[in-house]
C-alpha cells in the first residue's frame, strides 16, 4: 500500500483546521512530521490536495472529492481497531442534536448508549439546525438529530418521529378560559418565540403563513426554558414542541391552547447523515435506541 493511515489522519486534519500547525497539534505531532506526511502523500501520487495561501491550507476540487473516501476508510480502520482492542463493535459517537431534541430527548438516548460493558464514550453537541448540518457534512459529528429543514445534496435524511407544536400560556392568561383560538386571537396576543433560523421557529412561521406580518412578537429567544418562564409570568404566549411542554402542562403551570383548525404545527424529526460516512455499529445501534423512544 502506498499511503499510511498516518497520512491520511494528517490530510482530513489539515481539510479541517486549514492550517498544518493546528493540525499537527491535533494529532500529537510536530508541524515538521505532519507537513512531511502531508508532502508525502502528494508526492506518491504526483497530485495536490490543498490550495496554499500562506500558512493557510485550502482543500481544492481534488481534496474535496477525495475527503469523504479517506473519512470513511479510516471511520472503517477505527471501528475494526475498537472491535479488536475491546471485543465489541459499538464504539464512541460523535452526535449532535437541536435544541428541542438535545435538551430533552438525546441525553436519555446517551445513557442507554453507555450503559454497556465497555461504557463506549458519547459527544452531544447541541445546536441549531443550520449548525448541526454543517458539521455534519464535514464529518465532524457521526449523526445528527435535527428538527429544522435543510437544503443539502451532501446528506442522507432518514425520517425519525412525529412532533407538533403547541400554543401555550399561563394559568392566569386571559387566553387561558378560550377553548379555541381565532385568528382574530392569535394577531391580538404578545408572543414570546423562539429566535429565527431555528427548527422550532421555522415550523410556527409556516403554520402562521398570512399573520406573520400582524404578530406582536415581544421577545425572540435561543433557550425553551426561558421562553416557559417568560411565558408564566405572564409577558406573553408561546408556541414550542409538546415534548418541552408535558411537564409543565401535567403541573399546571402552563395551559395549552387550541389553535384555529385550519393552522398545522405537525412537524418531523430526521436523523442526518453524510451520505459518503461509513454506517458504523454504533451508528445503527443509536438509531436503534431513538427508534424505541
Amino acid at each position: 500500500m502506498r499511503y499510511s493511515f498516518r497520512q491520511l489522519e494528517v490530510f482530513l486534519a489539515a481539510a479541517h483546521f486549514q492550517n498544518i500547525t493546528r493540525a499537527a497539534e491535533s494529532l500529537a505531532m510536530s508541524q515538521s512530521a505532519a507537513s512531511s506526511a502531508l508532502k508525502e502523500l502528494e508526492g506518491q501520487f504526483d497530485i495536490q490536495l490543498f490550495d496554499r495561501v500562506g500558512k493557510r491550507l485550502q482543500l481544492n476540487e481534488l481534496g474535496r472529492l477525495y475527503r469523504p473516501r479517506a473519512e470513511a476508510l479510516l471511520a472503517q480502520a477505527n471501528e475494526l481497531e475498537q472491535a479488536f482492542s475491546k471485543h465489541t463493535e459499538v464504539g464512541a459517537l460523535k452526535v449532535g442534536a437541536t435544541l428541542t431534541i438535545g435538551n430533552y430527548l438525546a441525553v436519555g438516548v446517551m445513557a442507554q448508549y453507555m450503559n454497556t460493558p465497555t461504557r463506549p464514550r458519547v459527544s452531544l453537541e447541541v445546536a441549531n439546525t443550520s449548525t448541526i448540518g454543517r458539521r455534519v457534512r464535514d464529518f465532524e459529528l457521526d449523526i445528527g438529530l435535527i428538527e429544522g429543514e435543510l437544503q443539502s445534496p451532501e446528506l442522507e435524511f432518514i425520517p425519525w418521529r412525529q412532533d407538533r407544536l403547541v400554543i401555550f400560556c399561563s394559568s392566569t392568561h386571559p387566553l387561558a378560559q378560550k377553548q379555541t383560538l381565532s385568528d382574530s386571537d392569535l394577531r391580538e396576543a404578545t408572543w414570546i418565540m423562539r429566535e429565527p433560523g431555528s427548527g422550532t421557529r421555522q415550523t410556527f412561521d409556516r403554520g402562521m403563513q398570512g399573520l406573520l406580518p400582524d404578530l406582536n412578537v415581544l421577545l425572540e429567544l435561543e433557550h425553551t426554558e426561558a421562553i416557559k418562564r417568560a411565558v408564566e409570568t405572564d409577558l406573553g404566549i408561546g408556541c414550542l414542541s409538546e415534548v418541552v411542554l408535558a411537564d409543565a402542562f401535567q403541573r399546571g403551570s402552563l395551559v395549552p391552547l387550541t389553535p384555529p383548525a385550519h393552522r398545522s404545527f405537525q412537524r418531523q424529526f430526521y436523523f442526518i447523515l453524510h451520505k459518503q460516512k461509513y454506517r458504523s455499529a454504533g451508528i445503527a445501534r443509536w438509531i436503534e435506541l431513538c427508534k424505541e423512544l
